[in-house]
């Protein structure tokens, strides 16, 4: 059985590099333009709108060819693009990232941030006219998720077990986020710092994007990454130093609020990612090819 062990493993292989291929591909389509100016500037950011617009194309299109067996399921169910279970999905996957963002929703009401003030017609229309706006909180969550998730997710399935592709899926998406270590270099940034703080960006987007996988495959659908994602980039990393300059109580009431949003959190996902209540039919170990040969082999080593 040399022959199958070796295919086996050159199919993990095959699967890992489709995927890292598809997220060299995102990041480069970004730089394909020979802009001078930096990330926040309005020419850079159309031009890069253009790009994840391609990509928007061009990713399922990847993941259509590079799938083994295209007669089982139809290519939107793979990319999380059906209406079972959407609304579902949306609803439990903004509560979710509500409570672990517990604290910092409780910091929010303490600054006296008015609620209205954020959701005002005023307010909605001077940020559907912002680029920043629409890059940080509908772009790039959709393109990034869609991408990341819809796209990479289904070609590792193809070998790997759905837990094992929550912990590596992650890995490519944090990694792409290594390109602003040279943006933040050009930006002035000493380089060493620059480093640090692409670091930190990696290990944080790290653990959301097992977080969205996490989301993805319990769901079957796309809109609940897609609605983490934006929420998380507009509450940030929760800022603890700003939660200890307040004075007692409210200082302590923030911590353990932070603390008791984590526990709940750590609870209820269990619950919150069971794929029944989702609709969610997707038998993601069938369109697993390597079973077959990993079932051989082991048979052969337990009997033979």
């Amino acid at each position: 059985m040399n022959k199958d062990k070796l295919n086996y493993q050159c199919s993990y292989i095959k699967c890992i590099l489709e995927s890292l291929l598809l997220s060299v591909i995102y990041v480069s389509s970004l730089y394909v333009w020979n802009s001078q100016h930096s990330r926040d500037h309005p020419l850079t950011i159309k031009k890069r709108f253009l790009s994840v617009s391609f990509m928007l194309i061009f990713s399922p299109l990847y993941t259509w060819y590079f799938i083994n067996d295209k007669t089982k399921v139809p290519i939107w169910y793979w990319l999380g693009l059906k209406w079972d279970g959407i609304f579902m999905s949306a609803a439990s996957s903004l509560f979710l990232t509500c409570i672990l963002f517990l604290g910092s929703l409780c910091l929010i009401c303490f600054k006296n941030i008015q609620l209205k003030n954020i959701i005002s017609i005023e307010s909605i229309k001077s940020n559907l006219t912002d680029l920043i706006w629409l890059r940080n909180y509908v772009v790039a969550p959709i393109s990034e998720e869609f991408t990341f998730r819809a796209c990479i997710i289904p070609l590792l399935l193809q070998c790997f077990q759905p837990m094992t592709t929550i912990f590596i899926c992650p890995i490519f998406f944090g990694a792409a986020h290594f390109n602003q270590w040279i943006e933040r270099m050009h930006a002035g940034v000493p380089c060493l710092d620059a480093f640090i703080m692409s670091v930190f960006q990696f290990m944080y987007t790290t653990i959301f994007g097992a977080y969205s996988a996490l989301l993805f495959i319990s769901t079957g659908n796309v809109i609940g990454p897609i609605i983490a994602h934006k929420f998380c980039n507009h509450m940030g990393f929760p800022d603890f130093r700003e939660m200890f300059q307040f004075q007692e109580p409210k200082r302590s009431c923030l911590l353990v609020l932070s603390l008791v949003g984590l526990i709940l959190w750590c609870i209820l996902i269990k619950y919150a990612t069971d794929p029944q209540i989702y609709s969610n039919q997707m038998n993601w170990t069938e369109m697993n090819q390597c079973n077959t040969i990993n079932s051989s082999n082991n048979f052969e080593q337990k009997f033979l």
